[in-house]
């Protein structure tokens, strides 16, 4: 044995300095599709925002038709808060999907693809802190790409349609000094709810090479999971599917409000995504990255 050498590694050597999470956040940072996730956050509100311009510039459809969607997009232009909850209303489906997806999809499977994940267990970098580090940042991106929608929204809406009580698409209204509160309430539900596709995401990603396939694999099973669950035919099967609670979040608009859907929500979701976790752990633990 050299000088240089303890048992299990080189003196000096520390398997918590290796890849900073500064260095993991300016590197996902400089990402091209970091860039573009961020700057469609805040490009949405204003193409909403526009969008509802211009209808009112071209003058009432004969007819009044649009359904739930037109009461929706009314309340929309009452106020910031409200504005903000349409915005939430039409993002969480899909497009807060694809977005955490991506960043939790491409993580690992992209530096597999370019070759650089060996080298960076070859630096070296112990699987599991390569792992926490890249599930930290994804999670900061993508919650950091969420509040960049609300607050985008919140200040956009309330610029142009002032500040209002927070109206309930079902009837009633929110305090307008609750609003931020409740606001603030649905984000931290949709959050815990995005975490499955995160979770699902991750573990693709570190079981392929293919950013895409991880990507778009994550985004396909929840939206079949959203198709099987329109299906009435299933009956309570439809209780253990991961997207049946994801609308829970409306009863936090109805007085009093309605939390036992939220709190189902919250366990199976939760459930889900430590089981979806725990496997991309075991997995990328005993792969070999090398061949």
């Amino acid at each position: 044995m050299t000088t240089t050498e303890v048992v299990g590694g080189a003196v000096g050597y520390r398997p918590n300095r290796t890849l900073s999470l500064w260095t993991e956040i300016k590197r996902q940072g400089s990402r091209r599709r970091t860039q573009m996730a961020l700057a469609f956050m805040v490009l949405l509100p204003l193409i909403i925002l526009t969008a509802f311009q211009l209808d009112s510039n071209g003058g009432d459809d004969e007819g009044g038709g649009g359904g739930e969607f037109s009461r929706l997009s009314d309340l929309a232009t009452s106020g910031g808060p409200n504005f903000t909850l349409f915005t939430l209303l039409v993002s969480a489906g899909f497009l807060l999907v694809v977005v955490v997806a991506l960043f939790h999809g491409d993580t690992v499977a992209s530096e597999a693809s370019w070759g650089s994940l060996r080298y960076l267990l070859a630096m070296p970098v112990p699987r599991s802190r390569l792992l926490a580090i890249k599930l930290a940042v994804s999670l900061l991106y993508s919650l950091a790409a969420i509040v960049t929608l609300v607050v985008t929204a919140l200040v956009a809406g309330t610029l142009r349609y002032g500040w209002s009580p927070l109206s309930a698409p079902i009837g009633g209204e929110i305090p307008a000094g609750t609003s931020l509160v409740r606001l603030a309430e649905i984000v931290g539900y949709l959050c815990i709810t995005l975490l499955v596709v995160a979770s699902l995401a991750f573990l693709l990603s570190v079981s392929t090479d293919a950013p895409l396939g991880a990507v778009g694999g994550a985004v396909l099973l929840q939206i079949l999971s959203n198709i099987l669950d329109q299906i009435t035919a299933l009956g309570n099967l439809r209780t253990v599917l991961p997207t049946h609670y994801a609308d829970a979040w409306l009863g936090l608009l109805s007085s009093p409000m309605q939390t036992d859907d939220l709190v189902k929500g919250a366990i199976a979701s939760l459930t889900y995504a430590t089981v979806f976790f725990s496997l991309a752990w075991w997995r990328f633990l005993r792969k070999d990255v090398v061949s």
